[in-house]
């Protein structure tokens, strides 16, 4: 066995080539260790497979061989294959991507209307999914207000006697029903499903899935409107007393609270674009209000009457508004200039009782009066005509019975095809093809079958990218941006040795200069200490001019200032014989310069006037 060994070994292959190490031998290099961290990771960390290079990747078919210079050539072929390959990544990009608009009522021809159709008709021709969302639930605590969880899966409802429910679209199961006994105004969602908010008559409750209740805030006083800003985790109400109060739900602290100093309200709506809320007052008058300032940032007055409700359009970034008021009026107004609403109409119920009106997320308009619920299309609602003529319907819905007046509530279900109407019978839910926008952003954590532990790491991402209230501004995009330069310059010299003017900003002057420039400075004192008399006197010539810059040299190193008043002031009544000395070598100096003058203007030294103390004189004995 060993001689086959030995055998094996002597028959190599020679080559001709001898392989050479590119190590030196005397200094031998370290064994190659594997890292088992690198080879455990390596398999989840390759190129995916949509990123690799595939093998049919588009190739330019001009080479350009007739241009004899190939630098040249090779440069042309170059950029013909980026071309090819650009335009063949434009045309999956448009085949994947959905560019299509979302489907909607059409009509076949000019005659028919699409208003006439009813929701049995909408039924039938859209799919057994779609047609699972109408529904009707007749309860008689009513009546009611509904509100969405942002991925419009759950849905809470709130009686006007007490009556508090959340449950599941999608499934059907209830989480949790409430009999409060006492008058509910307004519920909401907060960051997801497991809590939501309740006002009631005197204060805010906070409850979670299983109707458990887990906070009362009592800052919040007979609150009438909730909204909940989910970038900013904040909990805002506005109630009888005229307060508007923002609460953070992450720290449980009053972020702020501002007086609106216009009585009652009862008319609150969000801006998705940028957190700005907006208030609908008894007399008529719009306010837009940030936490930043007391004071509303914008003040419209909309109607001539109080306002019922106000919708902001989500699919435009919030640039129009829609309100509805008790005068029986619809406007839709442009935020981004104010100058007057855009398009108004009047309420086809003939202005009977509260309107409400509510945007879908795809510029569809709900408006809710009387006896039926009114759908218009943009942009036949965004257009502005001179005479205030009704815009065409899209669809409309006319409510079973006057018993399920009045509508109390409007709401679009998110990334969904439905409309809930909530009235004094309960919740009606019906089918408005193109209100919904189709697709849906998972990661912003809209996620319709959201496991437990996405729903927990989604909120500790919601925690840790949350907005301050202080960055909620009517432009969304002025933080981050570079600061306009200031109008409010001084020219100030650039100081010794430096001829150039400088522009500093009024607000940036020392308080001295400040003073001075706005004309309120006190230059009458010039206050100057023991020391810089004495060194002035000494030399018995007179004192230079001090310039404007050393004046202010010597202002800023506190010269002048209420201590160093109040020290000479004590040091007057001090006997010191050095002093002493100094002050009459100052008086005798002088008084010499003063005869020094007296004689260089009327000549020889003039006799002086006795007086009639002389007698009293001591008279000197020789």
């Amino acid at each position: 066995m060993d001689a086959l060994i030995a055998q094996a070994d002597a028959l190599q292959s020679h080559s001709k080539k001898r392989k050479r190490s590119h190590r030196s031998d005397s200094q031998p290099g370290p064994s190659r260790v594997s890292d088992k961290t690198s080879n455990s990771i390596i398999k989840n960390t390759s190129l995916p497979h949509s990123l690799r290079p595939r093998a049919d990747e588009v190739v330019a078919t001009q080479q350009y061989k007739h241009i004899a210079n190939p630098k040249l050539r090779r440069s042309l072929a170059k950029t013909s294959n980026h071309i090819a390959q650009s335009q063949a990544l434009l045309t999956d990009a448009v085949d994947l991507l959905p560019t299509e608009e979302t489907g909607s009522v059409q009509a076949e021809d000019a005659l028919e209307r699409t208003w006439r159709l009813s929701q049995t008709d909408i039924a039938k021709e859209a799919g057994a999914e779609a047609a699972r969302g109408r529904m009707e639930m007749k309860l008689d605590g009513g009546p009611y207000r509904v509100r969405y969880t942002r991925n419009g899966r759950h849905m809470a409802i709130a009686g006007r006697t007490g009556h508090v429910a959340s449950f599941d679209t999608l499934t059907g199961a209830v989480h949790s029903e409430l009999q409060l006994g006492e008058t509910c105004s307004d519920i909401v969602f907060l960051q997801d499903h497991s809590f939501y908010a309740v006002a009631q008559h005197k204060y805010t409750f906070i409850y979670d899935r299983d109707g458990v209740e887990i906070h009362k805030l009592k800052d919040h006083i007979s609150p009438t409107r909730l909204e909940f800003l989910p970038y900013h985790w904040l909990l805002a109400s506005v109630g009888t007393a005229g307060y508007l109060k923002y609460q953070d739900t992450s720290t449980g602290q009053l972020v702020a609270q501002h007086r609106t100093a216009l009585g009652a309200c009862s008319v609150l709506a969000q801006n998705p674009h940028n957190a700005v809320l907006y208030l609908g007052h008894q007399n008529g008058c719009v306010t837009l209000w940030t936490p930043n300032l007391p004071h509303p940032a914008v003040k419209v007055l909309a109607h001539l009457g109080p306002l019922s409700s106000i919708s902001i359009d989500p699919s435009e970034s919030g640039r129009y508004m829609a309100t509805a008021g008790k005068d029986g009026n619809v406007k839709v107004w442009d935020c981004r200039n104010w100058k007057g609403a855009v398009r108004e109409w009047t309420l086809r119920s003939g202005g009977k009782g509260d309107a409400e009106v509510q945007w879908s997320q795809k510029g569809i308009l709900a408006v809710g009066s009387g006896g039926s619920v009114n759908m218009y299309r943009s942009p036949s609602i965004k257009t502005s005509l001179q005479p205030s003529s009704q815009p065409p319907l899209y669809l409309t819905h006319p409510l079973p019975s006057a018993s399920h007046r009045p509508i109390t509530s409007l709401r679009f279900a998110p990334f969904q095809d439905i409309l809930t109407i909530g009235h004094g019978k309960g919740t009606s839910s019906i089918l408005v093809p193109g209100a919904g926008e189709g697709g849906m952003d998972t990661g912003e954590g809209l996620d319709l079958y959201e496991g437990v532990k996405g729903r927990r790491e989604r909120e500790v991402r919601g925690l840790l990218d949350k907005i301050q209230p202080d960055m909620i501004t009517l432009d969304p995009e002025l933080i981050g941006g570079l600061a306009p330069p200031s109008k409010l310059v001084i020219g100030t010299s650039g100081g010794s040795g430096s001829s150039r003017a400088t522009e500093i900003p009024f607000a940036r002057l020392p308080r001295a200069e400040r003073l001075r420039v706005s004309g309120k400075a006190d230059l009458t004192e010039e206050p100057t200490s023991d020391a810089e008399s004495v060194g002035d006197a000494s030399d018995g010539s007179k004192p230079k001019a001090m310039t404007k810059e050393e004046r202010e040299k010597k202002k800023m190193r506190g010269k002048g200032k209420s201590l160093k008043r109040y020290l000479r002031k004590q040091r007057k009544n001090v006997i010191d014989p050095t002093a002493v000395a100094i002050r009459a070598k100052i008086e005798k100096q002088k008084a010499e310069r003063k005869a020094e003058i007296r004689k260089a203007k009327y000549g020889d030294e003039p006799q002086e006037k006795s007086t009639a103390l002389d007698r009293f004189k001591r008279t000197s004995k020789e």
